[in-house]
Protein backbone atom coordinates (compact mmCIF):
# COMPACT_ATOMS: atom_id res chain seq x y z
CA UNK A 1 0.00 0.00 0.00
CA UNK A 2 1.74 3.44 -1.14
CA UNK A 3 2.06 6.02 1.72
CA UNK A 4 -0.30 8.33 1.81
CA UNK A 5 0.93 12.30 2.68
CA UNK A 6 -1.34 14.28 5.59
CA UNK A 7 -3.08 16.16 2.82
CA UNK A 8 -4.09 13.01 1.11
CA UNK A 9 -5.19 12.02 4.49
CA UNK A 10 -7.58 14.95 4.96
CA UNK A 11 -8.86 15.21 1.29
CA UNK A 12 -9.85 11.69 1.95
CA UNK A 13 -11.49 11.94 5.65
CA UNK A 14 -13.22 15.69 4.02
CA UNK A 15 -14.80 13.26 1.18
CA UNK A 16 -16.51 10.40 3.68
CA UNK A 17 -17.66 13.30 5.89
CA UNK A 18 -19.27 15.32 3.37
CA UNK A 19 -21.77 12.78 1.90
CA UNK A 20 -23.32 13.13 5.51
CA UNK A 21 -25.83 15.76 6.35
CA UNK A 22 -24.61 16.12 9.98
CA UNK A 23 -21.34 17.07 8.87
CA UNK A 24 -18.28 17.89 11.15
CA UNK A 25 -18.88 17.80 14.86
CA UNK A 26 -18.85 20.99 16.81
CA UNK A 27 -15.20 21.47 18.09
CA UNK A 28 -16.43 20.83 21.99
CA UNK A 29 -18.32 17.42 20.80
CA UNK A 30 -14.84 16.63 18.93
CA UNK A 31 -12.64 17.59 21.69
CA UNK A 32 -14.95 15.27 24.18
CA UNK A 33 -14.84 12.89 21.40
CA UNK A 34 -10.77 12.95 21.19
CA UNK A 35 -10.77 12.41 25.10
CA UNK A 36 -12.90 9.32 24.90
CA UNK A 37 -10.42 8.08 22.12
CA UNK A 38 -7.70 8.61 23.84
CA UNK A 39 -9.34 6.88 26.97
CA UNK A 40 -9.47 4.31 25.05
CA UNK A 41 -6.09 3.59 23.81
CA UNK A 42 -4.79 4.31 27.69
CA UNK A 43 -7.00 1.53 28.28
CA UNK A 44 -5.47 -0.70 25.57
CA UNK A 45 -1.63 0.40 26.48
CA UNK A 46 -2.50 -0.62 30.34
CA UNK A 47 -3.97 -3.90 29.27
CA UNK A 48 -0.56 -4.51 27.35
CA UNK A 49 1.67 -3.02 29.14
CA UNK A 50 0.26 -1.64 32.55
CA UNK A 51 -0.77 -4.53 35.48
CA UNK A 52 -4.65 -4.62 34.44
CA UNK A 53 -5.45 -7.65 32.16
CA UNK A 54 -8.37 -7.76 30.04
CA UNK A 55 -11.32 -9.49 31.56
CA UNK A 56 -12.19 -12.48 29.49
CA UNK A 57 -15.35 -11.23 27.67
CA UNK A 58 -13.49 -7.81 26.90
CA UNK A 59 -13.24 -6.53 23.48
CA UNK A 60 -9.82 -7.33 21.61
CA UNK A 61 -9.11 -4.07 20.51
CA UNK A 62 -5.84 -3.00 19.43
CA UNK A 63 -3.40 0.08 20.36
CA UNK A 64 -3.30 0.09 16.50
CA UNK A 65 -6.95 0.70 15.67
CA UNK A 66 -7.22 3.31 19.03
CA UNK A 67 -3.88 5.08 17.50
CA UNK A 68 -5.83 5.05 14.19
CA UNK A 69 -9.26 6.12 15.78
CA UNK A 70 -6.94 9.09 17.47
CA UNK A 71 -5.41 10.19 14.23
CA UNK A 72 -9.34 10.18 12.33
CA UNK A 73 -10.19 12.35 14.70
CA UNK A 74 -7.61 14.92 14.94
CA UNK A 75 -7.79 14.93 11.02
CA UNK A 76 -12.10 15.75 11.63
CA UNK A 77 -11.06 18.35 14.22
CA UNK A 78 -8.25 20.35 11.86
CA UNK A 79 -10.68 20.08 8.64
CA UNK A 80 -13.84 21.64 10.65
CA UNK A 81 -11.34 24.48 11.62
CA UNK A 82 -9.36 24.90 8.18
CA UNK A 83 -6.48 23.62 9.34
CA UNK A 84 -3.29 22.21 7.01
CA UNK A 85 -1.79 19.65 9.16
CA UNK A 86 1.25 19.66 7.57
CA UNK A 87 1.71 23.01 7.85
CA UNK A 88 0.91 22.43 11.52
CA UNK A 89 3.46 19.97 11.44
CA UNK A 90 6.12 21.44 10.03
CA UNK A 91 5.81 24.76 12.65
CA UNK A 92 5.49 22.05 15.63
CA UNK A 93 9.08 20.41 14.16
CA UNK A 94 10.51 24.19 13.66
CA UNK A 95 9.69 24.44 17.31
CA UNK A 96 11.19 21.35 19.11
CA UNK A 97 14.06 22.12 16.24
CA UNK A 98 15.31 24.95 17.67
CA UNK A 99 13.33 25.48 21.37
CA UNK A 100 14.50 21.77 22.30
CA UNK A 101 17.79 21.43 20.03
CA UNK A 102 20.21 20.84 22.97
CA UNK A 103 17.50 19.23 25.04
CA UNK A 104 18.49 15.58 24.94
CA UNK A 105 21.20 13.63 24.55
CA UNK A 106 22.30 13.17 20.72
CA UNK A 107 23.28 9.64 19.60
CA UNK A 108 26.65 9.33 18.41
CA UNK A 109 26.50 9.01 15.05
CA UNK A 110 29.94 8.16 14.46
CA UNK A 111 29.67 4.43 15.70
CA UNK A 112 29.33 1.76 13.14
Amino acid sequence: MPEKSLAHMQREVDAYISQFKEGYFSPLAMLARMSEEVGELAREVNHKYGPKPKKPDEADNSIELELGDILFITICFANSLGIDLTQAHDAVMHKFQTRDADRWTKKDTDQV
